[in-house]
């Protein structure tokens, strides 16, 4: 449920505005991939595979999930190797999670940035077999751009952001490593 509620919200971080005041600057990503990372964090392996599976199943359904829609046609889109890399994601995040010393937001973030790794593996992987069948009509540069360079950084910052909240929440429920 928090990555199906996660895709829908457009990322954005505080930034000083051209007034002085504060506004809230728009990221070019939504929060499925944090959700998906904050949930391997806080409730474990076998949940955050859960969810990606039931992520995935709903949007493979029609129903309109992902963020250019749904439907079994997106396994032919070039970002969806991203989706599919939230599988061994979820599960390898929520593995890492359960080990000693995982209480620490420093080894949280480090623990999300593997599991955007992971992501970011397996949609690499689904674009290069991709471009080398010919299925992909843009470059391999330019979706390498879009699907990957641009989205990252913002990633990166959610990761610590995502590491801030598994620690309380992880404190909060009494999770054990």
């Amino acid at each position: 449920m928090l990555i199906l509620v996660g895709g829908l919200i457009q990322a954005a971080v505080p930034w000083p505005g051209g007034s002085g005041a504060w506004e809230m600057t728009p990221l070019p990503i939504t929060l499925q991939v944090p959700a998906l990372l904050l949930t391997g964090l806080v409730c474990g392996p076998r949940s955050a595979l859960l969810a990606a599976v039931g992520y995935l199943s709903l949007g493979l359904f029609q129903l309109p999930v992902f963020h250019g829609g749904g439907g079994s046609s997106y396994l032919l889109d070039p970002g969806f190797g991203y989706l599919a890399g939230f599988l061994p994601a979820g599960w390898l995040v929520g593995k890492l999670a359960r080990q000693p010393d995982m209480n620490d937001p420093l080894n949280l973030a480090a623990t999300a940035a593997v599991g955007l790794g992971v992501i970011q593996v397996c949609g690499l992987i689904n674009l290069v077999l991709g471009s080398l069948a010919g299925r992909w009509s843009q470059p391999f540069q330019e979706l390498l751009v879009r699907y990957s360079l641009v989205p990252l950084p913002s990633l990166l910052l959610l990761c610590c952001a995502v590491a801030a909240l598994a620690a309380g929440l992880r404190r909060l429920l009494f999770v054990q490593p």
